[in-house]
């Protein structure tokens, strides 16, 4: 049976992404790092394999199967669905524009407030994307 657990994907000052698995797992913790957030995640499920194959040679109880659910900080959220149109977000959540774009690219911070702004704003869009569907024109 599979065990879902949260994942954190974070951008540190470094510049490197990060993510790490949130949940407690028996005898270990995993984590993952790269240059890009699909890096970080690569290199989480590589930690996953490798772990396991530890756990295989020593004897041990292997960790369950995974299933990750993400949990973005601003920036790499972002970068990570660039099509989402950040100046949209801002107008649906009732943010200057340019002060959304600063959250965006890490440059400000966002405090509790205007987060819970945002985060309804990007669930209303996931809402309208969700139940939108296309129609083929046929002339």
């Amino acid at each position: 049976m599979k065990k879902r657990v949260t994942v954190i994907v974070e951008r540190g000052k470094d510049g490197y992404y990060s993510c790490f698995v949130e949940d407690e797992l028996p005898g270990c913790g995993l984590m993952g790092y790269g240059n890009t957030v699909d890096e970080a995640k690569s290199d989480l499920q590589v930690g996953y394999y490798e772990t396991n194959g530890f756990k295989a040679e020593n004897g041990e109880e292997l960790l369950p199967e995974l299933t990750y659910v993400y949990k973005y900080d601003m920036q790499p959220f972002f970068e990570q669905f660039p099509w989402i149109n950040v100046t949209k977000v801002a107008e649906i959540a009732g943010i200057n524009p340019s002060l959304m774009r600063q959250y965006a690219a890490g440059i400000t911070m966002v405090g509790q407030k205007q987060y819970d702004k945002i985060r309804r704003a990007l669930h209303k869009l996931s809402v309208e994307f969700a139940e939108a569907t296309m129609r083929r024109y046929t002339p």
